[in-house]
């Protein structure tokens, strides 16, 4: 379906300018005139068929981030409380958003939902940008009335989740960048120290030691080799991504992920806290128990503890309760589960998986702090056993050289 942009003024004489799908020029401007609008100007937008304009690169370059979809369901629950329509509200976003993408989705929800769609239906067609739990606690929102106090619910599980993501990403960024460097400095010497050292060392006549004839057959293999092991290393590479892309990938992957040791502790603790805060929220928010499981299961960001929900799931449709499942699920701790089978007996399953989930973000910033103290050690050992590798390498023979001058 074409897309037009169109000039129009407001039925309070304000102007306001955007684009809209529609079947023809004609459509266009009866759809804007449905809308309340008056319109001036209505172009057809150039297709991405007839190449790119800078605006749709710009698009393309310009993701929708957590922030952005903060910000976004935040002045939405804002204007839902003010009692704005629905419509406004949209129309009101797709001018205020500066996110380009977000904003091309705003007008496809607005035409959706003007076409006769509920909400959370136009939600679900971007699921790219609104996830499962997303839509799913939107759906709960309009089916009991309550949308601004899910909305703030929401709000809350993307903001906790996106710190406990900014966190996990700075206390990985340093080793990462000195891993980096390490493998830089390992390639530079290998290429083009090493060999100087040892033309000079073999002029001598002097026999060269072990670690500098390793050195030398590194180099030798590099030298020969070098466009087989970068074609090698592209195709695995390739073939790793298009693996891991496959839902057999992601749970070997989150499996193997998951022994490793303190990595492995951290993953599973900030999975089981996500899993304590988005199924409090559920549960609080009126979602069935297997419609939560089900939601979990796809937004709970760990492929092996998602395969152990989806069994949890089958389990509950035979009636067991959901402490005697989990009890027989992997990764799910014995304090987790306790607090569950408390909250059900009382009476009070919110306010139990609320602190399961306190608890484990406590936990997961432990476990960060614990990371980050060994990773030092770690990286100076690696560190010192480049370094003392290529120092043998090349002061050994050169020990001999000043013995022979001597």
């Amino acid at each position: 379906m074409p897309s037009y942009s169109y000039n129009a003024f407001a039925e309070d004489g304000r102007a306001t300018k955007g684009s809209i799908e529609a079947e023809s020029l004609e459509a266009a401007n009866n759809l804007l005139s449905s809308k309340g609008l008056m319109p001036t100007n209505v172009k057809e937008e150039a297709s991405s068929m007839k190449g790119f304009t800078l605006e749709s690169i710009q698009e393309q370059l310009t993701p929708i981030k957590a922030p952005d979809l903060i910000l976004f369901t935040k002045q939405f629950r804002t204007m839902i409380r003010a009692g704005v329509s629905m419509m406004q509200i949209l129309q009101i976003l797709q001018q205020q958003t500066e996110n380009l993408k977000l904003q091309k989705i705003l007008v496809k929800m607005q035409h959706d939902v003007n076409e006769g769609l509920s909400l959370h239906e136009a939600f679900e067609k971007h699921p790219k940008v609104f996830s499962v739990l997303y839509c799913s606690m939107v759906k709960a929102g309009e089916a009991s009335g309550a949308l601004p106090e899910i909305l703030d619910r929401l709000t809350y599980i993307i903001e906790h989740e996106y710190k406990v993501k900014s966190d996990i990403k700075s206390a990985l960024q340093y080793p990462i960048i000195v891993v980096s460097f390490l493998i830089i400095a390992f390639v530079v010497l290998l290429t083009f120290v090493i060999p100087k050292f040892v033309n000079i060392f073999s002029s001598a006549g002097l026999k060269l030691p072990l670690p500098t004839k390793i050195c030398m057959a590194l180099y030798q293999f590099m030298a020969n080799y070098w466009l087989l092991i970068i074609g090698s290393i592209f195709i695995f590479a390739t073939l790793l991504v298009l693996f891991l892309r496959t839902k057999r990938g992601q749970f070997i992957k989150d499996s193997l992920l998951l022994k490793v040791p303190i990595v492995g502790q951290l993953l599973l603790k900030a999975a089981i806290s996500r899993f304590a805060s988005i199924f409090s929220i559920l549960h609080s928010s009126g979602v069935d128990i297997l419609d939560s499981m089900d939601i979990l299961a796809g937004t709970i960001g760990n492929a092996a503890v998602s395969h152990e929900l989806e069994g949890v799931k089958n389990r509950l449709e035979e009636g067991r309760g959901i402490a005697g499942p989990l009890m027989a699920a992997k990764y799910f701790t014995p304090m987790v589960i306790n607090m569950i089978a408390i909250g059900e007996e009382t009476g009070n399953l919110q306010d139990m998986l609320q602190e399961a989930a306190s608890h484990y973000d406590t936990e997961v910033e432990y476990s960060m702090k614990k990371m980050s103290e060994a990773i030092g050690p770690m990286l100076t050992i690696g560190l010192a056993a480049v370094i003392g590798f290529f120092a043998l390498a090349i002061f050994l023979p050169m020990w001999d050289l000043t013995t022979m001058v001597k």
